[in-house]
């Protein structure tokens, strides 16, 4: 009897696993519509309750349903931890802390009023599109973007330190130049300055007075636009590198003479014997 149950109840979560966490059947496929429906619809209520004329005329509508959609992805959450092989995994995961972090915000706002416009976050979970249409090419350039970004990530570290050594010295510079009576009351303030004016910002609230205060301002302007592009251009450099190493490599099949083949093929793809 207990071999019957233990079997019955591993193909129920086999079952929920397959709606939940698969998008090849026609169960699943629903699912996950619907499921990216109530993630739209959440986010719409999010919207509509931060008007205050429409909070004022159906704030408890808004909040009911908002409670409504909470318990379902509640309930859903429980679900793919129940259905889960290994539920830790799924927990830890990315997508698994998304879940969690869509569903929390409602249930602490009880205690911090505010915390529920932080429901916002269910939009990562749209990410789940991803699966249902088969976009694997875009979920392959984004793997290759983290990786060129994760590759560069010790020259752009090397680039801020040497552009936040930069604004120290412009700020100071500036400092000594105008002085507080022209609005660079401090050396922060300044350093705050240097910065808005190399990004190209330029709000405003403070601005140079003396001749050599502009000039030294004009020379920080014209080099903000030289430094922007430098990041752009190490990420660039790493993107194709990764793109390069993805690329066909001269493997010749011994069979057909076939010479462009990916670098980890192992049958040749035109036709089909095993590349020596």
């Amino acid at each position: 009897m207990n071999k019957l149950n233990n079997t019955g109840t591993k193909e129920i979560k086999n079952n929920i696993y397959r709606i939940i966490f698969e998008s090849d059947t026609k169960s699943g496929k629903a699912f996950d519509i619907v499921l990216l429906i109530m993630i739209l619809l959440s986010m719409a209520l999010v919207m509509l309750e931060s008007i205050n004329p429409i909070k004022e005329q159906a704030g408890k509508l808004l909040y009911l349903s908002e409670w409504i959609i909470t318990i379902l992805f509640t309930i859903e959450y429980g679900l793919r931890i129940y259905s889960s092989p290994k539920p830790s995994t799924y927990i830890f995961s990315f997508m698994g802390i998304i879940d969690l972090l869509a569903i929390i915000p409602t249930y602490l706002a009880f205690g911090i009023p505010g915390l529920q416009s932080l429901i916002i976050i269910r939009s990562f979970r749209l990410l789940r599109v991803f699966r249902i249409l088969k976009l694997y090419h875009i979920m392959r350039a984004g793997h290759m973007l983290l990786l060129a970004v994760r590759n560069s990530a010790l020259k752009i570290f090397i680039f801020m330190l040497f552009i936040m050594i930069l604004v120290i010295l412009l700020g100071g510079i500036m400092y000594v130049i105008e002085g507080g009576e022209n609005g660079f009351t401090n050396i922060p303030v300044s350093i705050y300055w240097a910065v808005i004016t190399l990004t190209t910002v330029g709000y405003g609230d403070i601005v140079p007075v003396t001749a050599l205060g502009k000039f030294v301002s004009a020379f920080i302007m014209l080099l903000g636009y030289s430094i922007i592009a430098i990041p752009t251009g190490i990420v660039s450099v790493e993107m194709s590198r990764t793109f390069n190493a993805d690329l066909p490599q001269s493997i010749k099949c011994s069979n057909c003479g076939e010479n462009n083949h990916l670098n980890n093929s192992v049958y040749c793809h035109k036709c089909g014997e095993k590349i020596s």
